[in-house]
């Protein structure tokens, strides 16, 4: 790169990478842990899997819920040399990234319907619920900013980790414009 010029990926599109893989994921748990019985049966598995479902989706969210806009406060506008990356090359690093805790987790769920039948599936989904509705959070935050918020590539480390994390001390702002995908990390269409 340039010299001063720092690559920037968009917060809401890390929040919003793992939210479709973890979502499938454990949909296909879920169903596939309705198959044995289990050691509690299928009717409790499956109220079980509806509490950590809610649970999963709510702690998610929350959690650092106000860092965010926090960091909106103070966020500085991003440089003309600053390299803006695209949405898909940051969903792939993600998802590259976190290639093995998405099948660890995926294994561990279709192994805890031995015992809870789609529970682990159904904590999963929640878990991918929970990071939408987060980057839906941030995204609202962008458009009362009017202005998208961006992080460093350094500030992720190697797998693409988390863009409100304890490396993130400063987010950078574009225009609602930059970039290829809407507040919240969606698609442009």
């Amino acid at each position: 790169m340039r010299g001063g010029a720092r690559g920037l990926v968009r917060v809401a599109v890390v929040q919003r990478a793992g939210a479709a893989p973890l979502w499938w994921l454990g949909v296909v748990a879920a169903g596939a842990g309705l198959v044995p019985d289990g050691l509690t049966g299928r009717r409790i598995g499956v109220l079980t899997g509806a509490l950590l479902f809610l649970s999963a989706a709510a702690l998610v969210t929350l959690v650092r819920g106000g860092r965010a806009a926090a960091l909106a406060e103070h966020a500085v506008r991003a440089a003309r040399s600053d390299v803006l990356q695209a949405r898909s090359v940051t969903v792939r690093n993600w998802r590259r990234g976190h290639a093995w805790w998405l099948a660890l987790a995926f294994a561990a769920a279709l192994g805890s319907a031995f015992a809870l039948p789609a529970a682990g599936g159904m904590l999963l989904a929640g878990w991918g619920t929970g990071l939408w509705l987060r980057a839906r959070r941030t995204g609202r935050v962008e458009e009362s900013h009017d202005a998208l918020l961006w992080t460093t590539a350094d500030a992720l480390g190697r797998g693409g980790g988390d863009p409100l994390g304890a490396k993130a001390t400063r987010l950078r702002t574009t225009g609602s414009r930059a970039g290829d995908a809407t507040p919240g990390g969606g698609r442009r269409r």
